[in-house]
C-alpha cells in the first residue's frame, strides 16, 4: 500500500469513552475520518461499571469542546455546568447523546475488543519502509471472531479499567490471590457497597487494601453500613507508614470536598470505625471452608507496632490501582518510561512520586509520540500506572493529536488548558463541602486559565496542606 493511499484510511480510535468520543469529534473537525472501535456493547462501558461514584468536578468541566459542538447541533439539552455527575449520568446526559450523533453514530462499532495492534505486514523488528506501512487492528466480538482494521494512525484511548494491581508485595498478585478471586472473596474496585451490593458486604468482615480516593470512598461507605448494619467490620491496609497524603490538609484545603473526604477518613479511623494497618504487606491469601472466608497473612503494623499480618475476613477490596495492558501493542514500536509505562517524554510529568492529580502540567502530541509515528496512547492509558490522570488534559492531549494528524503543527504545539485546580478524583461527599456549592472543583474564583507550550515544566495544582505525590506518605516504605 502507498503512502498516498495509506492516508485514506481511518484513524482508529480505541475505546468509547469520554476521551475516545473526544479524538472523534476532534478528528472529525479536522477532515479526518475516524473509526472507534468499542469492547462493551455501549458508550462508555467502563465509566458504567462506577455509576454509583460522583465526580469532584462539575458537568463545566466534564464536556469535551468539540463533542460539545456537535451536541449543540442535535438540540441536546447540556447539563447544568456547576452540578456533579455520578458515572451513570455522565453516560447518560454525555456520552450516549454523543455517541448518537449523526456524525458519531456510524463511525461508532461496539462489541469489537481490540487485541492487538501492529504495522500491517510487519513485525516491531523490521525497519525497512516501516514508516509508510498503515496499522493493522486486530479486533475480537463476543462470538470470537476475529477482524482486522487498517488504519492510517492509532490512537489508544481503552484506558486501564479491568487491569487492576495485584493485592500482593513487590507488584505480584499474592499467593492465592488468583484462587481467591475465583472463589468471589475479592472486590474490585468501587463497589457499590450501599447499593448493588450492599449484601456482599452488610454484617461481613472486610479488608480494603489501598491508598487512593477509591479506597476512600469505599472505606466511608463501608463505616456508614456498618452504623446499619450490626456485624460489619472494616480493616484498611496500606503500603505506605502514614495515609496522610489521602487524609489530606483537612481545612488547608482549597477544596472543601476533597479536604471533607480525608477528614471523614481519617475520623472514622481515629473513632475506631475503621482499623489502620500501615507498612502492609500482603503476602497470601488462603481460602477457608470452599469459600466461606479468605485467610489474608504477610506483614503490617498495627498501632505504631511492626509483626505479623493474620486476618481472616469475608471479602477483600483490591483499591491499589491500575496498569495499562501494553501487552496488545508488543508489535508497535513504543518508547515507555520504565518506571510507570506512560510515554517517555509525559512520565516526569505524571509521576505519582513527584505529582498528585491536581500538579500535573499540561501536554500535547510531542509528549505522547512513540517512535512508530502516528501511534498515540491517549487517556488515563497514556499515564500508565500513575493515578493523577486529568479529564480535561486527556481533552487536550486528543485536540493535540487531531491537530498533528493533520498537518497543523502550530495548534498541536500550542497546548492551551481552562484547568481545574485539582483532578478528576470522585468523592460521593462533594455535595457535603462547605461553600462549594456541592462540588469540591468549584473554587470560589473560578477556573484558572493556563496558556503554555506543549512541554513547558509548569505545574498547576493548588494546596492540599501536605506534600504532593508519594512524598507526603509521611514514612511511607
Amino acid at each position: 500500500m502507498d503512502a498516498t493511499t495509506s492516508q485514506q484510511l481511518p484513524v482508529v480510535v480505541v475505546g468509547a469513552g469520554p476521551v475516545g468520543l473526544a479524538a472523534a469529534a476532534h478528528l472529525l473537525e479536522r477532515g479526518l475520518e475516524p473509526l472507534v472501535l468499542e469492547a462493551g456493547d455501549g458508550p462508555g462501558a467502563a465509566v458504567g461499571r462506577w455509576g454509583h461514584v460522583r465526580l469532584f468536578s462539575p458537568w463545566r468541566y466534564d464536556v469535551d469542546a468539540a463533542a460539545r459542538r456537535l451536541l449543540e447541533h442535535t438540540g441536546w439539552a447540556e447539563p447544568d455546568p456547576d452540578a456533579l455527575p455520578t458515572g451513570a449520568e455522565l453516560v447518560r446526559d454525555y456520552l450516549a447523546p454523543l455517541a448518537a450523533t449523526p456524525a458519531l453514530a456510524p463511525r461508532v462499532r461496539y462489541g469489537a475488543r481490540v487485541v492487538a495492534v501492529a504495522r500491517d505486514g510487519a513485525d516491531r523488528t523490521r525497519s525497512l519502509g516501516r514508516d509508510r506501512l498503515p496499522y493493522r487492528v486486530r479486533t475480537v466480538d463476543a462470538a470470537g471472531a476475529v477482524a482486522d482494521v487498517l488504519a492510517r494512525a492509532v490512537v489508544d484511548a481503552s484506558g486501564t479499567w479491568g487491569q487492576r494491581n495485584p493485592i500482593g508485595t513487590s507488584g505480584l498478585p499474592a499467593v492465592g490471590e488468583e484462587a481467591a478471586a475465583a472463589a468471589g472473596l475479592l472486590a474490585g474496585p468501587l463497589p457499590d457497597v450501599l447499593g448493588a451490593d450492599r449484601a456482599w458486604f452488610a454484617g461481613r468482615r472486610v479488608l480494603v487494601v489501598g491508598m487512593g480516593h477509591s479506597a476512600a470512598n469505599t472505606l466511608l461507605a463501608l463505616a456508614e453500613l456498618a452504623e446499619a448494619a450490626p456485624g460489619t467490620r472494616v480493616a484498611w491496609a496500606i503500603r505506605g507508614g502514614s495515609p496522610r497524603r489521602l487524609y489530606g490538609g483537612g481545612a488547608a484545603d482549597e477544596l472543601p470536598a476533597r479536604g471533607l473526604l480525608g477528614t471523614r477518613l481519617r475520623d472514622a479511623v481515629e473513632a475506631g470505625r475503621i482499623e489502620l494497618l500501615t507498612r502492609a504487606a500482603v503476602e497470601r491469601l488462603e481460602v477457608l471452608d470452599g469459600g466461606a472466608a479468605v485467610r489474608v497473612t504477610g506483614s503490617a503494623r498495627r498501632d505504631g507496632v511492626d509483626g505479623l499480618l493474620d486476618l481472616t475476613v469475608d471479602v477483600v477490596v483490591d483499591a491499589t490501582g491500575f496498569r495499562p495492558d501494553v501487552a496488545m501493542l508488543r508489535e508497535v514500536r513504543l518508547d515507555l518510561d520504565p518506571v510507570i509505562e506512560a510515554p517517555a517524554a509525559l512520565a516526569p510529568l505524571v509521576d505519582p512520586n513527584l505529582h498528585s492529580c491536581g500538579t500535573v502540567p499540561p501536554h500535547g502530541e510531542r509528549e505522547l509520540a512513540h517512535p512508530d509515528a502516528g501511534f498515540y496512547l491517549a487517556g488515563v492509558k497514556s499515564y500508565g500506572r500513575a493515578p493523577t490522570f486529568l479529564l480535561a488534559t486527556g481533552y487536550e492531549q486528543v485536540r493535540s493529536i487531531a491537530a498533528a494528524l493533520a498537518g497543523d503543527r502550530a495548534a498541536a504545539d500550542a497546548v492551551e488548558l481552562n484547568l481545574l485546580e485539582t483532578g478528576v478524583c470522585s468523592t460521593d461527599l462533594a455535595a457535603e463541602a462547605d461553600g462549594a456549592g456541592g462540588s469540591c472543583c468549584a473554587v470560589p474564583t473560578g477556573p484558572q486559565p493556563v496558556t503554555l507550550g506543549v512541554g513547558t515544566p509548569v505545574e498547576v495544582g493548588f494546596a492540599t496542606g501536605v506534600a504532593h505525590g508519594r512524598s507526603g506518605d509521611g514514612g511511607c516504605a
